[in-house]
């Protein structure tokens, strides 16, 4: 009798798979397979009832950021320098499929054709989206963010090519100054690994209180609170929006509040305490360049109807700083760090104070006003 008869004997009874009862699945042929043959049998047998199937050695690999699979045709990952079309047999779209289901149950989400797409959370941190056809055309689709297992520091981020000497010494005073700021860019960018390196830097006194969507993270801090936001259910009820978490938030004595990305309403919530005497908060946004921050932020606000000039009004006070990252070919790195600054008409505007170029970061416009805020000495830089 083949392995998945005895599984799918056990489901029909009743029984959700699990890792012990596979084991059990497996245990009369241990004489034959002996201790190691049985061992690797059964994480096989594991990988493909309870896990990502022929993806599982993709999502193990810790230099796998993304693993996407698009239908039969293939599947790609990205070890930090783009993505590589990898050699992995999926099976055809119906194997596909039913790995797009399997692993959206892991995740606790339904994915049918009433429900032909799912965002969730897989046991471990992976994050999940699946897209079944028609509105996939060229059958499932899936989609995995691998999270980091070790956040890197920011002397590791430096030693990468994200920045140079310059860089390092302006963002570890922004965090030791207390100094309120985000971390703008495109997709894939680096935003989430380049705050939590900047997190770690926070003194190990203070209390991180971390709020996210979908936990992406990965701080090296002593004192770390994570909340994260709960979708509705299948009947579209017990949602938790990121909006209520940063209410609550507020109520557990932050000495820094985190807002992993800040993407819909909450942002209101977020530039209030800002403005209400907790220093330091940060957050990632969404932006093609920094000097679209200001636009990103009115667009946001709108969504807690809030108008250009009360998101103005409230942002200058609440934001000193942005840090813009962005994504060659080969690495990611800091484009610019910038302020935001009062324009002439009294509008907030993002003001270039560090900006990337061949070999390193050159002083912009905004630099002597930085370097003040920062305390940074100018002259033992140069």
């Amino acid at each position: 009798m083949t392995a998945t008869g005895p599984v799918w004997d056990q489901i029909r009874q009743g029984h959700p798979p699990s890792a012990g009862r596979l084991g059990e699945v497996l245990s009369e042929d241990a004489v034959r397979l002996g201790d190691e043959g049985l061992a690797a049998a059964r994480a096989q047998l594991a990988a493909q009832v309870l896990g990502a199937g022929p993806l599982e050695p993709y999502l193990a690999d810790p230099s796998v950021t993304d693993v996407l699979v698009n239908g039969a045709t293939g599947v790609w990952v990205d070890r930090g320098s783009g993505l590589v079309r990898v050699p992995c047999a999926v099976g055809d779209d119906a194997a596909v499929r039913r790995l797009a289901v399997r692993l959206a149950g892991s995740a606790g989400r339904r994915l049918d054709d009433t429900s032909p797409y799912v965002d969730g959370l897989l046991p471990g941190g992976v994050r999940l989206h699946a897209v079944l056809p028609p509105l996939a055309a060229d059958g499932p689709h899936i989609s995995l963010r691998v999270p980091r297992r070790v956040a890197p520091s920011l002397d590791e981020l430096g030693s990468w090519g994200a920045f140079d000497a310059l860089g390092l010494t302006v963002l570890r005073a922004l965090v030791h100054r207390r100094v309120a700021f985000v971390v703008s860019g495109g997709t894939g960018s680096g935003k989430t690994t380049l705050l939590a390196a900047l997190l770690g830097e926070c003194h190990p006194d203070e209390r991180l209180v971390v709020v996210e969507d979908v936990r992406e993270l990965a701080v090296d801090h002593p004192h770390v609170v994570r909340l994260q936001a709960r979708p509705a259910n299948v009947e579209g009820r017990g949602e938790i929006s990121l909006t209520a978490l940063v209410r609550q938030s507020l109520r557990m004595r932050p000495d820094r509040l985190v807002v992993g990305e800040v993407r819909g309403a909450e942002v209101r919530e977020l530039l209030t305490a800002l403005n209400t005497g907790h220093e330091g908060g940060c957050g990632t946004l969404h932006a093609n360049t920094s000097a679209d921050a200001v636009a990103r932020f009115e667009a946001l606000g709108a969504l807690a109807d809030l108008g250009p000039a009360a998101v103005h009004a409230q942002l200058l006070s609440a934001v000193r700083v942005v840090v813009h990252v962005r994504r060659s070919a080969h690495h990611r790195y800091v484009d610019t760090v910038a302020l935001l600054a009062p324009d002439d008409r009294g509008a907030p505007a993002v003001v270039p104070a560090l900006s990337a170029v061949a070999g390193g970061m050159r002083r912009d416009r905004a630099w002597a006003a930085l370097a003040a805020l920062l305390q940074v000495d100018d002259g033992a830089l140069r």
